[in-house]
């Protein structure tokens, strides 16, 4: 047995940098563990080779340029002049055509007919003219973006990234798209260029001579005796925050699935219907030899007589490789024809009900010694950058106040 301060569960991008802001932060390395049951750490974000070149196995990972505290942190580990730096060309197939990503902003890209036709409908979506937003989540993207981007794009791409009746899901997590102007969009159709903003990764850094999953592997190495990985959670005493019998913790941090935690303890009946009440999706990625003839980096695929809902064309941003690789959703994949990985924990489902039960798992959790973090802590889907800056603060408030943020 092994008295620690901090018992970090999963190795991911949040649980890595917790340990390391931690440690760097004065926290002796000897009262940091992170346990990660994998024999590689990084999570969603791990690569591996795949004919003969880095393929990033939990589908499109790229760092965000736009956090200067996540980027000097994470140079670190794989300094800047191993990146490359891109611009970011996505494209949305419609039919036959490939446009820009966000669509509402390169309606300038369609034929003079089409366009028309999306700004007549823009020019009736509810938002535009301030009417009060929907319960439901059909109706809200209606509302937000107009019939015919919804029917379009929205509506077929969400049913096959989340295969699932759209009533179970709530809209709380929508207000972060961006306003559709109807000025604005007419003013890019009428000047041939986009306007309005570019959301996460308009600009990207990927390495340059290995997949995304060489900074959190850099990382996991930098911990030394601090990582132990091939360790799967399989006890925890509730009592004395004891792990599988072997560490002794002031302090549990969660970054694994809360749905997975009525398998190492007994946590109540009220518990147990909460984290039971959590959803997600399955993800599958499928290597495909061929290289595309497309500048672009991914692209997404709304077309629902076609089962993946995006692929990732790593010829384009990889250095010497070949081909690309598909994400779909588990529910509607095909029996694999070649290389595949299935992520199990993909995406976080926004269900109507999650925001009560994340807020009741972690309130009960917190009065056990156990705080949630990152993207299955929390139960919400965030880009990895998202991830190291909200475990840097949350670190830092600990630290300095003695409360997680």
């Amino acid at each position: 047995m092994r008295n620690i301060k901090y018992a970090i569960l999963g190795g991911g991008p949040s649980g890595l940098t917790i340990a390391h802001a931690l440690i760097s932060r004065g926290v002796p390395d000897h009262d940091v563990v992170v346990i990660e049951k994998e024999r590689t750490v990084g999570g969603l974000c791990r690569s591996e080779e795949v004919d003969g070149a880095p393929l990033d196995i939990g589908g499109g990972h790229f760092l965000d340029v736009r956090n200067n505290e996540v980027l000097d942190f994470l140079f670190c580990f794989l300094p800047k002049d191993e990146w490359n730096e891109f611009e970011r060309i996505a494209k949305i197939r419609l039919r036959v055509i490939e446009v820009d990503h966000p669509l509402e902003s390169n309606l300038w890209q369609l034929p003079k007919a089409d366009q028309v036709d999306y700004l007549e409908s823009i020019s009736r979506a509810r938002a535009v003219h301030g009417d009060p937003a929907p319960e439901a989540f059909a109706d809200w993207i209606v509302w937000k973006l107009g019939e015919r981007i919804a029917q379009d794009y929205m509506m077929p791409y969400n049913r096959k990234i989340w295969a699932r009746d759209f009533g179970e899901l709530g809209t709380y997590w929508l207000k972060k798209l961006p306003d559709v102007s109807f000025r604005e969009t007419l003013r890019s159709c009428l000047d041939g260029r986009p306007l309005g903003s570019l959301p996460a990764h308009g600009r990207f850094l990927y390495p340059k001579r290995f997949g995304y999953g060489e900074v959190w592997r850099r990382m996991g190495e930098a911990l030394g005796e601090s990582l132990v990985a091939n360790c799967a959670v399989e006890a925890i005493d509730l009592v004395s925050r004891t792990i599988n019998g072997r560490w002794r913790a002031g302090t549990i941090i969660s970054t694994i699935p809360w749905t997975q935690w009525p398998k190492f303890c007994a946590v109540g009946r009220e518990m147990e219907s909460q984290m039971g009440a959590l959803r997600r999706t399955s993800i599958d990625i499928d290597y495909v030899p061929h290289t595309l003839g497309s500048r672009s980096h991914w692209i997404y695929e709304p077309d629902e007589a076609i089962a993946y809902h995006r692929l990732l064309l790593r010829s384009n941003f990889c250095q010497a490789s070949r081909g690309y690789w598909t994400e779909t959703n588990s529910c509607r994949s095909p029996s694999a024809v070649g290389w595949r990985h299935r992520n199990e924990f993909a995406y976080p489902v926004n269900t109507r009900g999650k925001p009560m039960a994340v807020t009741k798992i972690l309130e009960w959790a917190a009065s056990k010694g156990i705080v949630g973090a990152g993207r299955w802590g929390k139960w919400e889907h965030m880009n990895s950058d998202v991830a190291v800056a909200e475990s840097l603060a949350a670190v830092k408030n600990h630290l300095a106040n003695g409360k997680w943020a």
